[in-house]
């Protein structure tokens, strides 16, 4: 009766530890994956072989309870996402909260997650940091862009490709030009790239170029004088 929260390469296939490709093969019944056919490729690359459950953000308030009661009960399951962490800006707090309440033990194991190697290659400060996830796309985001702004701590957000230009360019008008920002996308791939430089700098990159990839932008905290 436990739900093993497992965390996935975010890029790179060799970032899964030992002790969470045990688990996989050796501790579960089953494997509830954000993409089956994601996971699948995972799973087939390191020739595990183990009954997939899709759970993910379109079904996961229909099937969370069912679950849940199913591992109280003494099955053994790990939940795995596309890429990362569980619950990190993906599914997997419904479960987890759902295991507890009926007694179920979980068990995260540590792992990739994009937002610390973005963090800590940015060489913004990262003694102090507030991660944001994804922004919302319409209702209330101008109002968090505004709070963004007013940050004392470097701040760290998860973007489309698609979205990348439009939403630094919402930050430079309320953060200013000048304000300093790490871009990191692809991390851990062969086209892995960090961009750092004033916001200005970074859109005018990123304007002239096809933008892909997974992408964490770190922004700088907003410094007030004495």
């Amino acid at each position: 009766m436990k739900l093993y929260l497992v965390p996935t390469p975010i890029g790179n296939l060799e970032d899964i530890t030992l002790r969470a490709l045990r688990i996989l093969r050796e501790e579960v019944d089953v494997i509830l994956a954000e993409d089956t056919r994601t996971s699948g490729n995972l799973l087939r690359h390191y020739s595990i072989s183990k009954p997939m459950q899709a759970f993910h953000i379109n079904n996961e308030h229909k099937v969370v309870t069912s679950l849940a009661e199913r591992i109280a009960a003494g099955e053994r399951m790990a939940l795995v996402t596309d890429a990362g962490t569980p619950a990190i800006s993906d599914p997997g707090f419904l479960l987890v909260r759902e295991c507890l309440r009926l007694g179920a033990e979980v068990e995260c194991l540590p792992g990739a997650t994009a937002f610390v190697p973005a963090l800590v290659n940015s060489g913004l400060s990262a003694d102090h940091f507030i991660f944001e996830g994804f922004l919302p796309h319409k209702k209330g985001r101008q109002t968090k862009i505004n709070e963004i702004a007013k940050n004392q701590y470097t701040t760290i957000l998860y973007e489309s490709p698609f979205r990348l230009v439009k939403t630094l360019q919402q930050l430079a008008e309320v953060c200013g030009n000048e304000r300093r920002v790490s871009v990191a996308r692809e991390l851990t791939k062969i086209y892995e790239e960090n961009v750092r430089g004033t916001l200005e700098e970074v859109i005018n990159y990123f304007s002239q170029k096809e933008v892909k990839g997974e992408i964490v932008i770190i922004l700088e905290q907003l410094t007030i004088d004495n």
